[in-house]
């Protein structure tokens, strides 16, 4: 039977961390089922254990209609000498039994919930407190010490995937030390966690899948997706990330398998943005996918069919959508991730009046690319309206970013952006976009058509438009080749490149190519990381254009205000901060954002700066106002120091 600590846990049943559970029970019955066994339990000792099996059989017999197994003849029994107290060895396999359990955080089960567990950290007490003795060895570490072994650990292994697969088993076991070792090595931990790991990830998905890390709504759901939601076991979601796993980072379409982005992405609300980890939910909508090898891979986890569109995608999503504002209220965050395109700018443009809704690969990467644009004017000098852009890619990332450019020029000259978009130009697959291209351009690409004559390569269009500034957001690698990189020093003393395709083998060049084929010249960033690169006897430090500087923070500063709609205003706000943080120090190096070291402050900074923009458009419902917002977010963030147990 289960071990309790029956004194305490009756007169003082607050003194233990984790509620009791009864599984598998309607509410009705947890409730008599609750009070009848700590009646049970209250009764003198020798009968106590016969009571509480007497109650549960009669439990058990009340949910199931019919018979039940344990109206079978106890004669029928396994031999041997443990009691078949549940009827599950009398069972045939045409008859049901309930996978209910009766649970406290306490002994083994303690050990095994990654919300509480400490390892060798419980001490004496705790162990004495909680029935720990024997299930641990008699060592008592610090978290310190777990952290130093862990990292010793991590670091053995050759294979990021390997160091992936480590971070994740770890989350699953100890939660806490799991944030503690991303937030103390952030640096070496986040290509690890996420991007470019994280792609490797994805592709294999389904054969290194050891246990669920977030719910999966597939066609399957429809009709009762709010059923689904609530069986997730947290109930005080502040933040949900969502990905149908259509067009994962620039490895296109991995259907359920994605699942590793929103995963991911959460880790990081948490690690970089405080965000607490009960209160975020990763979710993946599966509607098939067209990836022909994953649809015969036998190892897939998705649904193997040919990916949903129209009208049955169209309301397997408003579903979603309806059921989880029905579920967690207006003020829940929703977060699109890796849509297609077609799909991305619908989404976020039918759901932006009624929900609070992100999309980072639109508007989380327009934001940190202008903070960058906006700290680089410190190297190149002049203003944002003084430049001319030139985008490789026209989808998501690069209309987004272009978009938010514009929008920051016309706020500072005063001048619509429809003017300032003039200064802006994109090509896609198919050349230059221009006046001559309208008819056939999908509407998120026409506010970039300008009078020009055609043009078909990127090498062509630097020729010709000569930007100051070459944006890379294609998904394809090597396209910024010699010639382009040199054509962009020819006519710029110090060109700014930034290689924005993720993962690393996605990038439009690398750090070294961009270096050296400008002779040092360049100001560069990238959107995985690059190690530093020597050229000439002078070291560069290539800037990482990440998405993880802003999304955190950002989502933070919402959470804290209460906001229950995202307008561009409060984009400008998280780009003005993170731009802000950008010391001389950093400059020098031609560093145009901040170090990841330092992350956890640069987020409560654009928090505050988010709120405080969400304050002034009346958009912030909590009231009143926080003096220092700056403070008050890092009052809020989640830490994930181990707490003590009574």
């Amino acid at each position: 039977m289960i071990a309790l600590n029956q004194t305490t846990f009756l007169s003082n049943p607050s003194s233990y961390s984790s509620p009791t559970t009864f599984s598998g029970l309607s509410s009705s019955q947890k409730k008599v089922s609750s009070v009848s066994v700590v009646s049970a339990l209250n009764s003198n000792k020798k009968g106590g254990d016969t009571k509480v099996r007497v109650l549960m059989e009669n439990t058990m017999k009340e949910i199931k209609e019919g018979v039940s197994v344990l109206d079978i003849d106890s004669s029928s029994t396994v031999a041997g000498g443990v009691k078949d107290f549940y009827g599950e060895d009398r069972a045939t396999e045409d008859q049901l039994v309930t996978p209910w359990t009766f649970s406290v955080a306490s002994g083994y089960t303690l050990l095994r919930d990654p919300h509480h567990n400490k390892g060798l950290a419980f001490n004496e007490k705790e162990r004495d407190a909680h029935y720990l003795r024997g299930l641990l060895p008699p060592t008592v570490a610090t978290q310190a010490l777990q952290e130093k072994k862990m990292m010793h650990n991590i670091r053995q292994y050759q294979v990021p995937l390997q160091k992936y697969m480590a971070m994740m088993d770890l989350q699953e076991r100890n939660e806490r030390l799991f944030y503690k070792l991303l937030i103390d090595h952030v640096e070496e931990l986040l290509p690890v966690v996420y991007t470019p790991t994280v792609g490797e990830a994805c592709q294999k998905y389904g054969s290194i899948f050891m246990r669920p890390q977030g719910l999966y709504i597939s066609l399957r759901e429809k009709g009762k997706i709010l059923e689904v939601l609530k069986n997730w076991p947290e109930k005080n979601i502040q933040v949900i990330v969502v990905t149908d796993g259509e067009r994962i980072l620039g490895l296109g379409d991995l259907g359920c398998q994605g699942m590793g982005i929103p995963v991911g992405k959460l880790s990081l609300y948490t690690a970089l943005g405080g965000v607490r980890p009960s209160s975020c939910l990763p979710i993946t909508i599966d509607v098939g996918t067209n990836n022909e090898k994953l649809l015969n891979d036998e190892f897939y986890i998705g649904l193997r069919q040919k990916r949903a569109t129209g009208k049955e995608y169209a309301e397997l999503l408003h579903e979603f959508m309806c059921a989880v504002k029905q579920n967690y209220g207006e003020k829940i965050l929703v977060q699109f991730e890796d849509f297609a395109n077609h799909n991305a700018f619908d989404l976020l443009a039918k759901y932006s009046t009624s929900h609070l809704v992100f999309n980072d690969d639109i508007q989380g990467t327009a934001s940190v690319v202008l903070s960058g644009l906006v700290a680089s004017l410190k190297l190149v000098g002049g203003t944002l309206a003084d430049h001319t852009f030139l985008f490789l890619g026209a989808g998501e990332a690069g209309t987004g970013i272009a978009e938010l450019i514009a929008l920051e020029i016309s706020k500072q000259t005063k001048v619509p952006a429809e003017e300032t978009r003039k200064k802006i130009w994109l090509v896609d697959s198919k050349g230059l976009i221009v006046q001559s291209r309208m008819e056939s351009l999908q509407h998120f690409k026409k506010p970039w058509a300008h009078e020009y004559e055609p043009v078909k390569t990127l090498l062509e269009a630097v020729k010709a438009i000569k930007p100051t500034v070459l944006i890379g957001t294609s998904g394809v690698g090597k396209t910024f080749t010699k010639d382009v990189v040199e054509a962009m020093a020819s006519f710029n003393e110090k060109p700014v490149i930034l290689a924005l395709s993720n993962p690393t083998s996605q990038a439009e060049c690398t750090a070294e190519e961009a270096y050296t084929w400008t002779e040092g010249r360049a100001i560069y960033a990238s959107g995985s990381p690059f190690d530093p690169v020597e050229y000439n006897g002078n070291i560069f430090v290539p800037g990482q254009a990440n998405n993880a500087y802003i999304f955190p923070g950002f989502g933070l500063g919402l959470i804290m205000s209460g906001t229950i709609r995202v307008q561009d205003d409060l984009l400008l706000a998280a780009s003005e901060a993170l731009a802000g943080q950008v010391t001389q120090e950093n400059f020098d190096k031609g560093l145009i954002y901040p170090p990841f070291k330092n992350i956890r402050k640069i987020s409560a900074k654009i928090a505050a700066n988010v709120a405080a923009k969400a304050y002034d458009l009346g958009l912030a419902t909590r009231l009143p106002r926080p003096e220092n917002l700056e403070s008050y977010a890092e009052s809020c963030m989640y830490s994930p120091d181990y707490r003590m147990y009574r």
